[in-house]
């Protein structure tokens, strides 16, 4: 199929995309198109504007601030991949992204465009869920922030205004001797994942958990922080009955069912795919600690 007809802008500056948003219903904007394409080409969508962000400047880039990584909304998630402060100071957001499609996926997507699509299954989302991100946006009457965890509404709704644009995102970074793991199972490579789990903890002098982050991925129309189990684990020694109780926690989560899956097979991985993350988790924060004696 072909997508309805629409009027095509390309704005050079971000007051030019949000004028354009200001001045015309129903429109829509361009980042890379990954998402957006075949949802036009399918008819899914049919906005009578389609505002190209691409050659806007000042949206993109990486950049350590210390105890925060931002990062520009028009970030290609290759950049992301190959990043080396990414590597470095937010490994787990780097482990995601290598789950995203295929190479030729991964070099026109952007963050921001997975983020505001908000797939279910998308990666980078339940990344910046479990990094505690937060987002910041640009409208008529300015700029904006909202932490990731009121920026989810609802199945691919956010709470991005029609008059707004996503102009950058915050992660906070942990110690460098942190743990952290990302897992998820898809029935082939390349494909969205079925679900998805992430895990980040840091270990104390006397190998107790002292700070911990779970998220699970692929259940219901947002990424969900494991809250309980957060708490369960802090100044607890990592074990695999511990492990095995947080888990729980996560089978018990409402899921959704597909032509694919049922909503009890969602669980039942939602509960494998945490133990494992701990396990990886807590493996590599004791590696941490050690490196760090």
């Amino acid at each position: 199929m072909k997508p309805a007809p629409f009027i095509y802008h390309d704005p050079r500056s971000i007051e030019d995309v949000v004028g354009l948003l200001g001045q015309h219903e129903n429109a829509r904007v361009l980042a890379g198109g990954q998402s957006l394409m075949p949802m036009l080409n399918f008819r899914y969508v049919m906005p009578d504007h389609l505002i190209d962000l691409n050659r806007v400047p000042g949206l993109s880039g990486i950049a350590d601030a210390g105890d925060m990584l931002r990062i520009g909304a028009m970030t290609r998630q290759r950049d992301l991949e190959f990043s080396d402060i990414v590597a470095a100071r937010c490994p787990v957001l780097r482990a995601a992204l290598l789950k995203v499609g295929h190479r030729q996926t991964r070099n026109r997507g952007t963050i921001g465009g997975s983020l505001c699509h908000l797939d279910p299954l998308a990666e980078q989302v339940a990344a910046v869920a479990l990094l505690g991100g937060t987002l910041h946006m640009r409208g008529p009457g300015g700029e904006r922030s909202v932490p990731f965890a009121e920026f989810g509404l609802g199945f691919m709704t956010t709470a991005l205004a029609p008059d707004e644009v996503l102009t950058a995102i915050d992660l906070p970074l942990w110690p460098a001797n942190h743990g952290w793991s990302w897992q998820e199972y898809a029935r082939r490579h390349g494909d969205f994942a079925i679900a998805g789990a992430g895990a980040l903890l840091t270990l104390n002098a006397a190998g107790r958990i002292d700070r911990a982050a779970l998220v699970i991925a692929g259940l219901g129309a947002v990424p969900v922080r494991l809250e309980a189990g957060e708490r369960m684990l802090l100044n607890e020694a990592p074990s695999e009955a511990l492990f095995t109780a947080i888990a729980a926690e996560a089978e018990a989560l409402e899921a959704m069912a597909d032509a694919y899956v049922t909503a009890e097979y969602r669980q039942h991985l939602a509960g494998v795919l945490c133990r494992r993350a701990l396990r990886e988790a807590a493996i590599r924060a004791k590696e941490g600690s050690l490196a760090h004696v």
